[in-house]
């Protein structure tokens, strides 16, 4: 499966008999699907199948869903009142003795208001239900170009966020390969504090006590848990890359761990390369969960 952006925009045309259909949909971002259908009136039986097939289709993002039905020339049908047509004909016969008795011409009822309807011609049951099915197929259409769409725009989302991913992962080898996280290091730099603790406070501190104390400050301090987190979150998002489909809440969680870790990072270092690394490593954390808000 390949990831979809849940921006995106398509248009799809059709035609039945006399109707020109046209269907438009617009897709942005949002944190579940939430579908606005505009449909003519008299159309809004098609809601329950619009909804189907945009689900059928897209998992996330506000769709907005617009149909257009144009007839192309107005089908007309006279109608005729059977009951006005028969209260004239019972007035004519009442007043036989005392108007002319000759039989009615088809243009003097035509003239008599209410005798004949001229309207819109209604379809049948078949028509209507054949019009229905190419509105569908219509939208169909229509939502395969917008997840194209959107496959496209994920498309190029996953290189620039792959590419962040590489930086983040480099930034942690920075920060684990750094000589301040050597042993040698972390014990010349406690013995120079404890011996200046002890010189300043001899009187007043115990120095096995001070001891403990440091040791546990100093495992406190350490990235390993930070770096191995980093690393494995790294991994995890790389396979969510891979396999595509609608992940994006779920990279939005690793984005928020990737940030954890980095705070955390930066708050225990205690050598000036860790905390740049730390800082760039918030801003490209910040940067790829930016891209992360755009995918399905």
């Amino acid at each position: 499966m390949t990831l979809q952006s849940m921006t995106g925009f398509a248009r799809a045309e059709s035609s039945f008999g006399r109707y020109r259909i046209v269907w438009e949909l617009r897709s942005v971002n949002g944190k579940g699907l939430d579908l606005r259908l505009r449909l003519p009136p008299g159309l809004e039986r098609l809601e329950p199948d619009v909804r189907r097939l945009v689900g059928e289709q897209v998992t996330r993002g506000n769709i907005q869903a617009s149909l257009t039905l144009v007839a192309s020339e107005t089908k007309l049908e006279a109608v005729l009142n059977r009951e006005a047509l028969d209260a004239v004909l019972s007035l004519r016969a009442e007043l036989g003795d005392v108007i002319d008795p000759a039989p009615l011409r088809l243009d003097t009822l035509l003239g008599i208001r209410g005798i004949v309807d001229i309207r819109e011609a209604e379809e049948s049951p078949e028509e209507a239900d054949a019009r229905d099915a190419e509105i569908l197929e219509c939208l169909a259409r229509a939502l395969a170009h917008l997840r194209q769409m959107r496959e496209q725009e994920g498309a190029a989302l996953a290189d620039v966020m792959a590419r962040q991913i590489d930086r983040i992962e480099e930034l942690a080898l920075i920060v684990e390969k750094d000589p301040s996280r050597s042993a040698d290091e972390i014990g010349r730099r406690l013995q120079q504090q404890v011996a200046a603790l002890l010189q300043d406070h001899s009187q007043s501190l115990d120095p096995v006590r001070l001891h403990s104390e440091v040791a546990l400050l100093a495992t406190k301090a350490d990235l390993r848990e930070e770096i191995d987190r980093l690393k494995a979150h790294v991994a995890a998002t790389r396979d969510l890359l891979g396999k595509g489909g609608p992940v994006g809440r779920r990279l939005d969680f690793l984005a928020q761990e990737f940030n954890r870790e980095s705070n955390t990072i930066c708050s225990k270092s205690n050598s000036s390369a860790v905390t740049a690394a730390g800082v760039e490593l918030k801003v490209v954390i910040d940067q790829f969960r930016e891209q992360v808000q755009n995918l399905e």
